[in-house]
């Protein structure tokens, strides 16, 4: 049962706001679903682009690696500002790179104008990252796995809407005008966006008699709201300090071996099924349910990690996750569609996760006052999947072959899911 003294979050936080928490994390997961077509729209852009510019499709094949070098590694500088400053006017300026680097994109004529404009729109990417999960994070301490699998579900999620609209207009001469309408949006609801969030002053969970009310997500008294009022007296770790603990170096590794995992998935799995020979039918197929699986993925397993062991939700999900991989080396060699399309959706639905659970135990770890500059060093690790998911299978490919160097992103994801059995809390 809930002790007498534990927070009321929901009627805490209704006192500083004047609304339902439960709006900023609307806000918050509206810019994510805007800003996901840079990461789950590349594989339909790709080709057409190339052509546009008259190059092959491999002289522009860096583009990838670089959006995920710029938008993972910008958020350790951005989550130290937003620890500090707030969330608006960084959102702001995350409106102006992510809106603008599309609507730039539109008028390249030069490779080195896509990279270029890739890159500046994934420090707009990294920005939005960065305020959408830390926003559940600072306000959720509650709810810390469902509210952040509703902001990177809609991440992973918000591009499908938009992939059938890419696929069927991204042509050499229509590709333009697809990436200013993208463009135009992304820019304006991330501006109206940032007019919402904000985060809640420091001391707004000191211990005090609760206040009556609440909102619908708050539900019932339970354990869960008596643990996240006693952690906020338990240390709020800085970021040098949580550098000097044997469980972040773990959860690098991991990070990076799953994403290397996903990553692989996102950018590669169109190529992947059109080299195995796959029909074209199944490879725009994959294209679409990835960030669909991955969305509810994110949603699903965030709210159970609420419900159970954290550590053993990470174990199962990276696991599956890694057989899942293994599953769709199998059946595209056998040239099994439907098992294919199958074995994507189990991959990415338990791949995805990770930007759920991480953040999560990110702060069950280390306490939510430094969680933006926690997590984003723990992000960090996303660069080296991108690495790997562009220019090491890339190489491997050549070497060697697809399989195996799908093969080996399921080992590393594996891999991952065996070591989170020996995390356990600094405290």
């Amino acid at each position: 049962m809930k002790s007498e003294s534990a927070v009321d979050h929901a009627a805490r936080a209704r006192e500083e706001l004047g609304f339902s928490r439960w709006w900023q994390v609307v806000a918050a997961a509206v810019m994510m679903a805007l800003v996901s077509p840079y990461q789950y729209v590349y594989s339909s852009i790709q080709s057409p682009v190339a052509q546009g510019l008259g190059v092959s499709p491999e002289a522009i094949g860096l583009v990838f690696t670089l959006f995920v070098i710029f938008q993972a590694g910008s958020q350790t500088p951005i989550g130290w500002i937003r620890d500090r400053h707030g969330p608006r006017e960084l959102t702001l300026v995350a409106g102006v790179l992510a809106g603008g680097g599309y609507l730039g994109l539109a008028y390249a004529t030069a490779v080195w104008h896509v990279y270029l404009l890739y890159s500046v729109g994934a420090v707009g990417v990294g920005i939005v990252y960065t305020v959408a999960v830390n926003t559940a994070l600072k306000w959720f301490p509650d709810r810390r796995g469902l509210t952040t699998g509703v902001g990177t579900m809609a991440f992973a999620g918000g591009s499908a809407i938009v992939v059938p609209y890419v696929r069927a207009n991204a042509t050499a001469a229509g590709y333009s005008q697809v990436l200013r309408n993208l463009g135009l949006v992304i820019g304006a609801g991330i501006l109206v966006g940032a007019l919402v969030l904000r985060d809640p002053p420091s001391d707004w969970l000191d211990d005090r008699p609760a206040a009556d009310g609440g909102d619908e997500a708050a539900g019932s008294e339970s354990e869960a709201d008596a643990d996240a009022a006693q952690s906020t007296h338990r240390r709020q770790f800085t970021w040098r300090e949580m550098l000097g603990t044997w469980q972040f170096w773990v959860m690098y590794a991991m990070f990076v071996g799953v994403s290397a995992a996903g990553l692989m998935l996102t950018a590669q799995i169109v190529a992947f099924a059109d080299a195995l020979d796959l029909t074209p039918l199944t490879a725009t197929a994959s294209a679409t349910v990835l960030p669909v699986a991955g969305g509810i993925g994110r949603l699903v397993v965030g709210d159970l990690s609420d419900r159970v062991d954290r550590e053993r939700a990470m174990a199962a999900s990276f696991v599956l996750c890694g057989l899942g991989v293994l599953g769709v080396v199998h059946f595209a060699r056998q040239g099994a569609s439907v098992p294919f399309l199958a074995a994507v959706v189990v991959a990415t639905f338990f791949w995805s996760p990770q930007y759920t659970l991480f953040p999560s135990v990110v702060g069950d770890y280390y306490g939510r006052e430094h969680s933006s500059a926690n997590y984003a060093l723990l992000y960090s690790g996303k660069m080296w999947g991108g690495v790997f998911g562009g220019a090491v299978v890339g190489w491997l490919v050549g070497v060697a072959s697809w399989s195996t160097a799908f093969a080996v992103g399921g080992a590393l994801a594996l891999g991952a899911g065996v070591a989170a059995l020996a995390l356990s809390s600094p405290r």
